[in-house]
């Protein structure tokens, strides 16, 4: 059986972090997403969805990221049973996300945040690699071996 569930989505509100009794770290937050299709001259339909976080994404959710936010989120459904204050039966689904990601770049976000995105942009490419050789040389690793080591295969003794 499969519980899986990708969204992307922006936040309607900033998120409720709280700490359980035991210590464990809890964040909630509600994530707007738009639907894919919407009938000919009618206006798109959003969904709002409840998402759950634990522990250190909790943490890290509610450091970094902000309402009006475009986040992608990686998770699975949960569903709960209750009784209201009226006594009626009533189930509610929760999104418990394993994963939070960010899905706009700084300069797209209209909103402002404390995320520290300069360590990004100062960052440097790795330095370049030597050229790779060519089919025809021996690579760099065999290059101490001798000829004898290798025997030569004819195209006709390849089975494809």
């Amino acid at each position: 059986m499969l519980n899986r569930v990708i969204l992307m989505g922006r936040l309607t509100a900033e998120p409720d972090y709280r700490t359980t009794q035991s210590g464990a770290s809890l964040a909630r937050f509600t994530l707007a997403v738009d639907r894919d299709y919407s009938g000919q001259g009618a206006e798109r339909k959003t969904d709002f969805l409840d998402i759950v976080v634990w522990r250190s994404t909790a943490d890290f959710v509610s450091k970094y990221f902000h309402k009006g936010q475009l986040v992608a989120v990686q998770g699975s459904i949960q569903v709960s049973s209750y009784t209201d204050r009226e006594g009626t039966k009533r189930r509610s689904w929760d999104i418990v996300a394993d994963q939070v990601y960010f899905a706009e770049s700084k300069k797209d976000n209209g909103s402002q945040t404390n995320y520290d995105y300069s360590r990004y942009d100062q960052m440097t490419p790795p330095p370049a690699q030597t050229q790779q050789p060519s089919y025809g040389e021996p690579a760099s690793a065999y290059q101490s071996g001798s000829e004898g080591d290798f025997t030569p295969v004819a195209d006709d003794d390849l089975p494809f």
